[in-house]
């Protein structure tokens, strides 16, 4: 029997059917993929219309699965909130710093860094509108989870709210109520991504045109040069509160 002189084949072995290829298998961490599909849900539904059993069904996995990654509901739901507070603070971290560092200057530093916040975080949320109707379902109920705000909201508007106090310390604004100021936004800017979601097409640019309008003149308002001593329509002498 003659022996075949042709060359083994070196090739890989083809792939069964259906199997893909190694790159087409690497994809997101399947606790990312859990994470992403959760947020999603608990953002549409809130914690009690969203299922362990419907999200490991959008993902793929069967229950058990997700319970490797995460033990309870009650520790994916924080995570959702954690994921989503770590891309906030990634995306604000500099613009927070740049507040701390214009506070003591005042006039047009400050302006400006006020600006660059609060647009930047308009940007983030119109980005990542999950974000927000992940807190609102949150805050339809204020008794329950209260560790989240203390966890992943009040750090970072904390540090806002500092910034803002030290520019009244150095006497370059009037602020006596950071707190309430640093929320009227944070709630405006839900809001305006509440009504993004229920406008046409057509009325979205109005409504992002007019929101930016909004804000700059809210800032302004607070935080803008004081009517002169005597100055029609001031309402109030210089020195005064506002």
């Amino acid at each position: 029997m003659r022996k075949s002189t042709q060359a083994p084949d070196k090739r890989p072995a083809r792939r069964g059917p259906g199997r893909p290829r190694r790159g087409e298998q690497e994809g997101p961490p399947t606790r990312e993929l859990i994470l992403r599909e959760a947020t999603e849900l608990f953002a549409a539904r809130g914690p009690e219309g969203a299922s362990l059993r419907d999200i490991a069904a959008r993902v793929g996995i069967d229950v058990s699965s997700l319970h490797h990654h995460f033990p309870s509901k009650d520790a994916l739901y924080d995570a959702c909130f954690e994921r989503v507070h770590e891309a906030e603070r990634a995306a604000l971290a500099p613009l927070v710093a740049e507040l701390g560092r214009a506070a003591p200057l005042g006039g047009a530093p400050l302006a400006a860094a006020l600006r660059a916040l609060a647009e930047g975080f308009v940007d983030f949320l119109e980005e990542h509108p999950h974000t927000t109707f992940l807190w609102l379902r949150r805050w339809l109920d204020p008794a329950r989870g209260a560790g989240l705000d203390e966890a992943y909201a009040l750090p970072l508007y904390g540090e806002v709210e500092r910034a803002l106090l030290e520019a009244a310390h150095a006497g370059t604004v009037r602020e006596p109520t950071a707190h309430v100021t640093v929320r009227s936004l944070v709630w405006a800017a839900h809001g305006h991504v509440t009504a993004l979601a229920a406008a046409s097409p057509g009325q979205r640019e109005r409504e992002r045109h007019e929101f930016r309008v909004w804000v700059r003149r809210f800032l302004e308002a607070l935080y803008g040069p004081a009517p002169a001593a005597g100055a029609a329509g001031s309402g109030a002498p210089a020195g005064t509160e506002r």
